[in-house]
């Protein structure tokens, strides 16, 4: 009866370890998105509740937004959007938008989505990024 009781503890503190373990790391998409000539970095870490992301912005006319879902597996994704901002339009228009499967497959030199442009057509801007997969970031 003892030998159970120790062997169960010595699997729970195993378990508990691998626990811990995964949960101090952790995955993030990492964008670099180039507008204007500057190169920013947009990172976003898995979410459950995709619609509560915000985009960033870019100049006064563009935003960049990722929705990263690691689980559940069905839903799993990794998801790009780039909109306008027009003053006289209601809400922002969507000019471009990715779909990943996760996890994503490495394209080359640019990572999972290689180099992407998005135009926007009023004004003739362009936002140009490529997003990269990384693990083991410290939450």
């Amino acid at each position: 009866m003892a030998l159970r009781a120790n062997g169960r503890a010595l699997i729970g503190a195993l378990l508990l370890g691998t626990a811990t373990t995964h949960a101090g790391a952790s995955e993030a998409v990492t964008c670099h998105v180039t507008y204007g000539g500057e190169t920013k970095t947009v990172e976003a870490r898995p979410t459950a509740s995709p619609y509560t992301v915000a985009p960033v912005d870019f100049g006064s006319y563009l935003q960049f937004r990722i929705v990263f879902r690691s689980e559940p597996a069905d839903l799993a994704s990794i998801k790009l959007y780039t909109y306008a901002r027009h003053d006289d339009v209601d809400g922002r228009p969507l000019i471009h938008q990715a779909t990943y499967a996760y996890p994503p497959v490495p394209a080359g030199s640019y990572g999972f989505t290689g180099l992407n442009h998005a135009y926007e057509p009023r004004y003739g801007l362009v936002l140009e990024y490529w997003c990269e997969l990384r693990e083991g970031i410290a939450k």
